[in-house]
Parts: structure tokens; C-alpha cells; sequence
């Protein structure tokens, strides 16, 4: 009985950890690790203690696989583009990984699609040139957190 009060307290604070992520993102376009870290360590609790969502070996790789993924990407388009600030911010780059300790690699794909494809249609919208990716992440890793639990 303890065991899933703990269970369901450490989710209610990855929710309040995702939110506020999302918020300061959205406000001024920074991700404080003093959300992003705790999101990770209740990830690799409740992976460790519970085996939710996946196991152990799935979340390493995809947290491995999601932040190498997003260094390329980051480096990537800077060279492209030839900006001096690169268009993906590291705090960015550790929220996809933490992301794909989450989710693992298949679910962190499609949480990058959803992301992307909401994300696109946002800035062509409202017309700007750099969005915030943080919220549209973590909803797009929402949807797929609940699409491979209850789906797949």
C-alpha cells in the first residue's frame, strides 16, 4: 500500500516538475536544471523500483540516444545556418534526454514528432523565428508516455 502511495506521489511531482519546466520555458526561454534534475531522478526511480514505464536497459539507451541525438542536431544546424548562438539550447538538449530516460528510444521519437509537428505549427502562427520546445516536448512526451502504456 505504501509502495503505490509513493508510486503515485512521485508521478503528481514529475507532472509539477514537466509544468514547471513548461512555464519557465515559455517565459523566458530557459529550463532550470532545479526542474530538470529532479525530473530525471524520479525517472530513474520509479525505472529502477518499478520497472514503469520501461526497464532499466531501454531508458539508458534512450537517454544516451536522445542527448547525443540532440548534440548532433544542435551542432548541426548552428553550422548550417552559421549562427552564433546555436538554435538548440543545452537545457533543450537535457530535457531530450531526460526524455528518453523516460520514454526510450521509440517513444522519444514520437514525442520529437508530435513536438516538432505542434511546435511548426505554433511559430507559423504566430510568426516567430525561435519558440519555446520545452512545452511542446514535454506534451508530445505526454501523448507518447500514454500512447506506448496504453496502446502499445
Amino acid at each position: 500500500m505504501i509502495s503505490y502511495i509513493f508510486f503515485i506521489i512521485l508521478l503528481a511531482l514529475a507532472a509539477f516538475f514537466a509544468i514547471k519546466i513548461s512555464i519557465a520555458d515559455f517565459r523566458r526561454r530557459i529550463i532550470p536544471d532545479a526542474y530538470l534534475f529532479p525530473l530525471m531522478l524520479i525517472g530513474l526511480t520509479l525505472i529502477s523500483f518499478y520497472s514503469f514505464p520501461i526497464g532499466i536497459q531501454t531508458a539508458t539507451i534512450g537517454a544516451i540516444f536522445g542527448y547525443i541525438m540532440a548534440v548532433i542536431t544542435g551542432l548541426a544546424f548552428e553550422k548550417a545556418t552559421n549562427c552564433t548562438q546555436s538554435p538548440i539550447g543545452m537545457g533543450d538538449i537535457k530535457l531530450i534526454g531526460v526524455g528518453g530516460l523516460w520514454l526510450g528510444t521509440n517513444g522519444l521519437a514520437l514525442a520529437l514528432i508530435i513536438a516538432c509537428i505542434i511546435g511548426t505549427i505554433w511559430s507559423k502562427n504566430h510568426k516567430q523565428k525561435f519558440i519555446p520546445f520545452a512545452p511542446f516536448f514535454l506534451f508530445g512526451g505526454f501523448l507518447s508516455f500514454i500512447i506506448n502504456l496504453f496502446l502499445l
